[in-house]
């Protein structure tokens, strides 16, 4: 019989790939660095930030400056990051994004989850000097935005936070039951709702997005300044996001 502690320990290789991909990730929050730099981030050791980082440039994962010797993510990163976009049918998606931003004059986001953060896929700037920005490769925390609401409330797992969740502002939802609550309102409209829950002053409304099996596998939201986002204005926000969502899982599942 395998022990308790025998059954906590890690798979053979497991801290490995953990340690290269919290390597890679890194580099969202910073273009460039050194391993040192890497290992001080990460809390590993110099040596074992080094090793890591010198196999994943040997595969392209990585590349190095050779003026500063900073490494930066390499041409194997872009290419795969490319073809998992393709794949997944969101640059095709991509027109329909633009028109939902163009009639509706604000910023739109695919986003898809990624544990407990909504990834962004793509994202369309509004033309409005007053707007919300967010590039691709941003995560945000999935019971803090519209589109982590969305792809909660049809069928995803639930988060593995503990209680109560991180606090953001004010508005931000905690519990469990104060999330459940929202989420069956999102199931009852059909679309979720970020009231200032992740920055104050910014809300969005989004809609989920499903694939040729019917599953939900991305949520496309608007968001905004809420001087703009006002309680008139947004039902029609709503229904404009939600024709969209519709739209893009009719296209997604002719793709599939």
């Amino acid at each position: 019989m395998t022990s308790e502690r025998g059954a906590q320990q890690p798979k053979p290789g497991t801290q490995t790939v953990d340690r290269s991909v919290a390597v890679l990730r890194s580099f969202e929050d910073a273009a460039r660095q050194t391993p040192t730099e890497i290992a001080h981030r990460l809390g590993l050791s110099v040596s074992t930030a080094h090793r890591i980082v010198h196999a994943l440039h040997a595969t392209g994962m990585l590349a190095q400056d050779p003026a500063t010797e900073r490494y930066f993510l390499g041409p194997t990163t872009a290419i795969l990051g490319r073809l998992a976009l393709e794949r997944m049918g969101a640059t095709l998606l991509q027109p329909e994004l633009t028109a939902l931003r163009d009639g509706t004059g604000e910023s739109v986001s695919l986003g898809v989850r990624a544990g407990d953060e909504v990834a962004i896929l793509l994202h369309l700037p509004s033309a409005h000097a007053l707007r919300y920005d967010q590039p691709p490769g941003d995560r945000n925390p999935i019971h803090t935005c519209a589109m982590g609401k969305a792809l909660l409330a049809y069928g995803g797992a639930p988060v593995a936070m503990d209680e109560p969740f991180r606090r953001y502002t004010p508005a931000t939802l905690v519990t469990r039951g104060e999330l459940d609550a929202d989420l069956r309102r999102v199931r009852e409209r059909g679309y979720s709702v970020s009231d200032e829950e992740r920055l104050a002053g910014v809300r969005a409304v989004a809609a989920p997005v499903r694939d040729g099996g019917g599953r939900v596998f991305a949520a496309v939201a608007l968001q905004g300044p809420a001087v703009r986002f006002g309680d008139d204005r947004l039902p029609g926000l709503a229904e404009a996001v939600l024709a969209a969502a519709g739209r893009l899982t009719d296209l997604h599942r002719h793709l599939s």
